[in-house]
């Protein structure tokens, strides 16, 4: 069986209709748009093994593949047009001609065959894990069994949309100090391999002693410029290792443990890692999917090995009879505040509303805490930069200097 492009009109409205489709031959695949109300006018064959070469040898690949924000846009869309009355076929007949990126056009297009063939519609979305991750494919399958797949399409939308903002923010605080880091390493890394080596050349014939900061100045000088491979080596070799060590069951929770410890930027990975817990927690609950399903898939959002094994711990106490509030309680990972409010929601029946509000005051606390960061790190730098800068050039005119005065 092979895969057809295919373009052709829809009988009754003339409306332009392309997309991807398996099939025997040209034909088959006529006549199973036929059946569709399309009308065939164009078919270009390319087996599955080319299609996926071409895939793995495209250098834009990777930037043509759907974001978060690609996702996001077409739940909110699929909802409306769900909520309109039009039948979920329908509906993504109209996504699959209205997005732009053809990955996402062919991800459709599968997913409205298999809907043609019988499949459900979270079963069709499954086929595709790194598009659709299992928050998405079970909400949505919770929505189609309760009848509610219309308001849990908002929902997701909601939900993905309020990550994609928390991120942008986070990563646009921290863009300015990230991009002062880097310019100040280049140019440091400039003046101490082109320009220190040329100036301090002249200190040779002084036959006097050079105060010894010229002489730290002149000795990280040289090394840098005479072993700048041996530390780019050293450094890649240091790397390659780390991201090894990182990769292994042990390494990745001694690094998650430690980083919930570091001073600042500890506290702010645990604000960042509970309040997706809870967001995601209490989307998945008000959507009708199960505790412990729920409990299984918020765990894989924490993006923290050491949290991740407190929730696994606690899924197993909860098949025990225990509580939610308790086995996170004796973790002493979760916050008291975390707790109490889950303790709170589980006595009055309200655990989704209390995780809501939970994952709203941690999203507050994290922006807060992000922008005072940016705000003190930014003149920090500045400082920083300013004064190594200000250490090269004393280093290097106090010897000029007291060689003047000599002269005189």
């Amino acid at each position: 069986m092979a895969v057809y492009e295919y373009k052709g009109i829809q009988i009754g409205s003339g409306k332009p209709a392309k997309g991807y489709r398996d099939a025997d031959n040209v034909k088959a695949l006529r006549a199973a748009l036929r059946r569709e109300g399309i009308l065939l006018t164009l078919a270009t064959e390319e087996s599955e093994r080319k299609a996926k070469k071409t895939r793995d040898i495209d250098l834009l690949a990777f930037f043509r593949r759907p974001s978060s924000a690609d996702i996001a846009v077409m739940t909110r869309q699929l909802a409306t047009l769900v909520r309109a009355g039009v039948p979920l076929l329908d509906s993504i007949q109209a996504l699959t001609e209205q997005v732009e990126k053809e990955s996402l056009v062919r991800i459709l297009s599968t997913v409205r065959e298999s809907l043609n063939e019988g499949t459900g519609f979270a079963k069709s979305l499954e086929a595709h894990p790194k598009v659709f991750p299992p928050l998405y494919v079970n909400m949505v399958a919770a929505g189609e069994e309760s009848g509610t797949l219309e308001s849990v399409l908002e929902r997701l939308a909601d939900f993905m949309e309020g990550q994609a903002r928390l991120k942008g923010k986070v990563l646009g605080a921290l863009a300015y100090p990230v991009l002062m880091t880097l310019i100040g390493a280049v140019l440091v890394s400039f003046l101490m391999v082109a320009v220190v080596p040329k100036v301090t050349s002249i200190f040779d014939n002084l036959g006097q002693a050079l105060p010894w900061y010229t002489s730290v100045l002149i000795f990280v000088s040289d090394v840098l410029s005479g072993y700048w491979w041996l530390i780019l080596m050293l450094m890649t070799i240091g790397g390659f290792g780390f991201r090894r060590w990182h990769s292994t069951k042990e390494g990745k929770l001694k690094w998650d443990s430690m980083s919930l410890r570091w001073p600042i930027f500890g506290r702010l990975n645990q604000l960042v890692a509970l309040s997706r817990f809870a967001r995601t927690l209490a989307t998945l609950l008000a959507s009708g999917v199960p505790l412990l399903k729920a409990m299984e898939i918020g765990r894989n959002v924490l993006g923290n090995v050491r949290l991740e094994g407190v929730v696994t711990e606690a899924i197993g106490s909860i098949r025990e009879g225990e509580s939610i509030a308790e086995p996170l309680k004796r973790s002493g990972h979760f916050p008291p505040m975390v707790t109490h409010m889950i303790a709170v929601g589980e006595r009055t029946g309200q655990l989704e509303n209390m995780l809501e509000n939970v994952a709203r005051a941690y999203e507050s606390d994290v922006e807060t805490r992000v922008a005072a960061l940016t705000s003190l790190l930014e003149p920090l730098m500045i400082v920083l930069l300013g004064g190594i800068v200000g250490f090269i050039a004393m280093a290097i005119l106090m010897p000029l200097i007291q060689m003047n005065q000599m002269v005189q």
